[in-house]
């Protein structure tokens, strides 16, 4: 069968990115925001700028919710709408702009009495939650995109849920579900988090219903005080007891309640701002900054455990949900997910590229006037920066020392040439198009593989090293089958590619999709170096049986034995393995592979120490559990996930 794709033209094959969340609570009527910033629409463009402003967290969908406080029975107050379009941000917001304008035109007069009025516009509201999403499974139907909406006829157990997360434990929630006599229409993690939140928003209810009746209320009269009393808190404790995985939960519920809810190692990232007139939670810090024009340190970080809690009274409450465990902030935010314009991010770029100047200067003997240095993709750019200056640092190291050698005998004409010597900075690669191709022979994609990116000819000499950095070596196809092959052509002397990433050797469960371990270069490069060394059955032949072991236990396990299949070698010798792997005979140039280390790693992210998919560290045992698993699947041949 003929299928079309579209060719992956990053260096390092664009990893999945993170979902990304936004809510916001409106904290006075709308016709105050009409008054003060001329727009009764100001959340809903609020939410547009905070969703736009995170679509470089998952392009594969988009949805947005919002709820009416204190509608009278018989009118609509809560309004989702979701899109897996080509551009779905602009598609929702196209959809809602369009229905409200349709609604104008039949009532001109509504904005003059726009708090009496917000029923007859849709999707205007005081609560919103959007969602940016990547598909983890390539599932991308209409039915995956967040929010999920969970509806019921009495308004505070409506329930609307979004996340950036995974579990790593999804069948056993499930079979929880199932033995709570739920019936669930699938396994989805979203589903199954939605449901037991649900489960227990239900039975909060049914409680407090059953003292107020005590108390002498109808159910007419017990539903505002249903409202008021509702622990939200208490609903998020008993639904979070068995999740294992890294997630950001946010919600609401009918009547006006909102949460958001982080795991107890902040393995997901949550940002809030709140004031007078707005509660405000997002993905990313400069999302809130540039869409409120706040600064930085009026924007917090969500704690790990923590969710932060507004009533349908606008009260705010922060509320330890989960006991905080060690932190592991995931440190590929830092890296290469979140936007670069968050000032400590930018700065911990920029340190990743400094940081490996010790080793690239090693790599290129030094010699930096012979040395041209470029990045690839745009998106390592900034580590470029750091790379660069501290090669700077370097070149003004080796003027200084010319200067001081020659002193007795310098002349003008040479302290001029010396002092004009420049760091050799260039444009090297350029993405032409986003290839499409309709044909599936491997032959035939390699060769439009091939030609994704237009090469600069006539700024490489013979005698030069090339220095290329990136921020992610994963599978190394495409460096392998493009990048290289491009870089070649230029006829460097000495080809080095940089990460600033350390070798990604284990599956992340926790949110990225990385799910494979023969999928890894690293792993593959392990394999190779086993084999070589005779060791290769022995060694997997005992880590199979290990995870075997442990496997018939289905909610954790308390090791990685995967570690075993790298024990045997030094970072560097896996790193040269690579570098052999990547290059193949139609290679000119000498080839060389460093790698961030994950000590500097932590030096230039020290908020951010999450890195079990470099060191196999898991901060659950969740996470143990799956890269046995996929061990696993790796033995038995399986082309299965692991989670």
């Amino acid at each position: 069968m003929i299928r079309g794709f579209f060719i992956d033209t990053g260096m390092s094959e664009l990893i999945k990115h993170e979902c990304g969340i936004a809510t916001l609570r409106l904290l006075k009527p709308i016709s105050y925001y009409k008054e003060k910033y001329g727009s009764a629409f100001y959340g809903i463009n609020k939410m547009y700028l905070m969703m736009e402003k995170q679509h470089n967290r998952g392009q594969d969908g988009a949805g947005l919710a919002s709820v009416k406080l204190d509608v009278k029975p018989g009118h609509r107050y809560i309004s989702r709408i979701r899109s897996n379009e080509a551009q779905p941000i602009q598609d929702i917001f196209a959809q809602v702009n369009q229905r409200i304008n349709k609604e104008l035109e039949i009532h001109p007069g509504i904005l003059e009495d726009i708090d009496a009025r917000k029923t007859d516009l849709p999707y205007l509201g005081e609560v919103y939650l959007g969602h940016v999403r990547y598909g983890t499974y390539g599932k991308n139907s209409i039915e995956s995109v967040h929010p999920f909406l969970r509806q019921n006829n009495w308004m505070h157990r409506n329930l609307i849920v979004a996340g950036n997360f995974n579990m790593t434990n999804v069948n056993e929630l499930f079979q929880n579900l199932v033995e709570l006599g739920q019936h669930p229409k699938e396994k989805a993690d979203t589903v199954t988090v939605m449901e037991k939140i649900g489960h227990f928003l239900d039975s909060e209810v049914r409680k407090l219903y059953k003292k107020l009746k005590e108390e002498g209320f109808n159910k007419k009269e017990a539903s505002p005080h249903i409202v008021e009393q509702l622990k939200v808190h208490k609903i998020l404790r008993k639904s979070s007891k068995d999740w294992d995985g890294g997630y950001v939960i946010a919600g609401m519920l009918g009547h006006g309640d909102s949460f958001v809810l982080r795991d107890p190692n902040g393995i997901r990232p949550a940002y809030y701002y709140k004031d007078d007139e707005v509660v405000v939670v997002a993905s990313e810090r400069p999302v809130i900054q540039t869409a409120f024009n706040v600064p930085f340190e009026e924007v917090q970080e969500l704690m790990p455990g923590e969710a932060i809690i507004t009533k349908k009274d606008g009260s705010v409450h922060f509320k330890t949900i989960l006991k905080p465990r060690e932190r592991k902030a995931c440190s590929f935010e830092r890296i290469y997910f979140s936007r670069g314009s968050d000032a400590e991010i930018y700065k911990e770029r920029k340190n990743l590229g400094r940081l490996l100047m010790p080793e690239v200067l090693k790599a290129i003997d030094y010699d930096t006037m012979n040395s041209v240095f470029s990045f690839i993709p745009n998106t390592a750019e900034t580590s470029f920066y750091g790379m660069v200056e501290a090669a700077q640092d370097e070149l003004n190291h080796q003027k200084n020392q010319a200067i001081l050698k020659e002193k007795e005998n310098l002349t003008d004409e040479r302290l001029s040439e010396i002092l004009n010597l420049r760091l050799r900075t260039e444009k090297i690669a350029v993405k032409d198009v986003k290839l499409r191709t309709f044909i599936t022979e491997d032959s035939s994609r390699d060769d439009l593989v091939a030609h994704v990116y237009d090469v600069t000819y006539g700024v490489v000499k013979p005698t030069d090293n090339l220095v290329v950095i990136d921020d992610s070596i994963v599978r190394g196809t495409t460096l392998k089958k493009s990048i290289l092959k491009m870089l070649d052509r230029l006829n460097p002397k000495k080809i080095i590619i940089v990460s600033s990433a350390p070798q990604i050797r284990y599956p992340d469960c926790y949110g990225i999709d990385m799910a494979k371990l023969e999928d890894f270069v690293a792993f593959q490069a392990a394999v190779s170096l086993l084999k070589e060394r005779g060791i290769y059955q022995e060694t997997m032949d005992a880590v199979y049986e290990k995870c075997k072991d442990q496997s018939e236990f289905a909610t954790q396990a308390e090791e990685n034995h995967v570690k075993a299949v790298y024990a045997p070698f030094t970072y560097e010798e896996i790193s040269d393995r690579i570098a052999q792997l990547l290059s193949d005979e139609s290679i000119q140039s000498e080839v060389k592979v460093i790698y961030q280390t994950v000590d500097k790693l932590h030096d230039a992210c020290p908020k951010n120490l999450g890195d079990w998919y470099f060191t196999g560290d898991y901060p659950t045992q969740g996470g143990n559990k799956v890269v046995n698993k996929a061990f696993m699947n790796f033995y038995e041949g399986k082309s299965d996930r692991a989670y």
